[in-house]
């Protein structure tokens, strides 16, 4: 697409990572630089599609599972990206219309549709911040969060393909510990991660794509993902590949989405 123009704050000359995976999800939110890295990745991966529409179903699954097995009402959805619907307070809502949902992220074209599209249910809440994994300090002391969300209840805190994109020099282990440290017990805390464990030739080609064109993104191992769980019980199957998480029909081949996921409960 040619003259491409930037809606405010917004650098269109710099790829992002929600809206490359906007552009795979078949979006139109993205710009010809994040479509340019999102072509080099799946050059090196040609199920980056597939993948990432098998991590957007994962976070269906445990909304579902979270809301109808664990009793959670509320969330806390860090690195939201660009909606793609249904989103997370819908699958929410539908079953339990009160529940409530806090968004984080820190794309301003993430805040634009977020404002437009994530609209709560008249009963519940949905709610969307702008923040920085990287500080969540400034995420968990938000008046908006605050206000919405019952930090004496137990909380949905998902974590979905954000945390690949925090270098191992920034510790994302201790802003993870630091969210679970604040979160009352009962809470659940979901993550999805990509991983080289399964394709490391393909993984290595498609984080050099990214890194390449000045992005961070680290391809962690079954070991590195376990410890962001810190000492909460992992929920049954574990951390297993995302499509093996709770499905909703048998998976041919659970290896071909790149990704750990797992569900793990605070004591």
């Amino acid at each position: 697409m040619e003259n491409e123009v930037a809606p405010p704050g917004v650098n269109i000359n710099v790829p992002h990572s929600a809206r490359i995976y906007d552009y795979w999800l078949g979006g139109k939110d993205n710009f010809a630089v994040d479509r340019a890295v999102g072509d080099a990745m799946i050059k090196a991966i040609p199920g980056m599609r597939y993948m990432a529409g098998e991590n957007r179903k994962f976070v269906h699954r445990a909304a579902r599972n979270l809301v109808e097995v664990e009793g959670i009402r509320q969330f806390l959805d860090i690195g939201t990206g660009i909606p793609t619907r249904p989103n997370l307070h819908e699958i929410a809502q539908r079953i339990v219309p009160a529940a409530r949902v806090v968004y984080v992220d820190n794309d301003p074209i993430v805040l634009v549709h977020a404002r437009a599209l994530m609209i709560s249910t008249e009963q519940g809440r949905s709610e969307y911040i702008s923040g920085d994994i990287r500080d969540p300090e400034s995420i968990l002391q938000d008046k908006t969060l605050r206000d919405t969300l019952d930090f004496s209840e137990p909380i949905g805190l998902t974590l979905i393909a954000i945390l690949m994109l925090i270098a191992d020099a920034d510790d994302p282990w201790s802003s993870v510990a630091a969210l679970r440290d604040a979160m009352p017990s009962g809470s659940c805390l979901a993550i999805t991660h990509p991983t080289a464990d399964f394709a490391p030739g393909e993984v290595a080609e498609a984080v050099a794509a990214a890194t390449g064109a000045g992005m961070t993104l680290v391809a962690r191992t079954r070991e590195a993902v376990e410890r962001l769980f810190g000492d909460w019980e992992l929920l049954e199957p574990g951390l297993v590949p995302v499509s093996s998480w709770r499905p909703d029909e048998p998976v041919d081949d659970p290896k071909a989405a790149y990704y750990w996921a797992g569900v793990a409960r605070k004591p």
